[in-house]
Parts: C-alpha cells; sequence; structure tokens
C-alpha cells in the first residue's frame, strides 16, 4: 500500500509563511552585526563547508532546533534564551520558513526569515566568511 500525504511541503510552506515575519535579504542585512540580532543558520554542515557561513551567526543543524529552544531540554543552548531577535536562513529559505514557524509556536520572539536564504543573502552582496572544514 502507498502512502496518502495529505499536506505536502507546499502546504505547509504556505501555512508558516502565512504567519511569520519574512525579511528580504537587503532588510537582514541591514540587521547584521547589531548586538540585538541573532543570525541562526539552519543548513548542515556540508553545505557551511560549500558555501561559507554568514560572519557571526550561530550553527544550529535543523534537527536540533526544538531542543536547543526549550530551556527544559538537556539539549537547550542558552544563545535561545536571549531577549534578542532571532533571524532564521537555510540554504532557499524552506527550512528557516518552517522552522521559524516552529520557533515563533515554542513562544521564541521576536523572530523572522531570510526570504530566500542564503542564497539571497549572497547574491545580494551579503558578507560571507569561508566555511571551515567539517570534521571526519
Amino acid at each position: 500500500m502507498s502512502q496518502t500525504i495529505t499536506r505536502g511541503y507546499k502546504a505547509l510552506l504556505d501555512e508558516a509563511n502565512a504567519k511569520i515575519k519574512t525579511l528580504p535579504a537587503a532588510e537582514a542585512m541591514a540587521m547584521h552585526g547589531r548586538d540585538d540580532v541573532v543570525f541562526v543558520d539552519l543548513r548542515d554542515p556540508r553545505e557551511l563547508e560549500r558555501e561559507g557561513r554568514v560572519p557571526g551567526a550561530v550553527h544550529c543543524p535543523r534537527g536540533m532546533l526544538e531542543f536547543w529552544i526549550d530551556p527544559e531540554s538537556p539539549y537547550h543552548k542558552p544563545v535561545f534564551a536571549q531577549d534578542k531577535t532571532f533571524v532564521f536562513f537555510c540554504a532557499a529559505g524552506w527550512r528557516s520558513a518552517l522552522s521559524t514557524a516552529t520557533a515563533q509556536d515554542m513562544g521564541l520572539q521576536p523572530v523572522a526569515h531570510v526570504e530566500g536564504g542564503f542564497t539571497a543573502w549572497k547574491n545580494a552582496g551579503g558578507p560571507v566568511e569561508p566555511g571551515a572544514p567539517t570534521k571526519a
């Protein structure tokens, strides 16, 4: 028997985008470097190594987001307990839209994501530093 998917990724993205704040790359770039803003890179380590990084961004693998945000989790990261604005991004904006909706649903605020992700950031001339090689 084959699976019947009743809500595909497009529906999930539409639902997320309807309730979250989306920043064009230029607007996100204007926020970069501010003390009251944390950029959160959701890409996997291979993407960071291959494509580079936004300087100063916190790397949070997408699969750990909920655990790092929740202070009750044994995996909680103090960065997510700060009174700051959190700007999520991935490669193209899909994972970050879903992540922003999840973070918002969990109570993290204020949150937003970069429309078009790291690709849009680079294309808009945002600062990028080389990615460090991942450990084997």
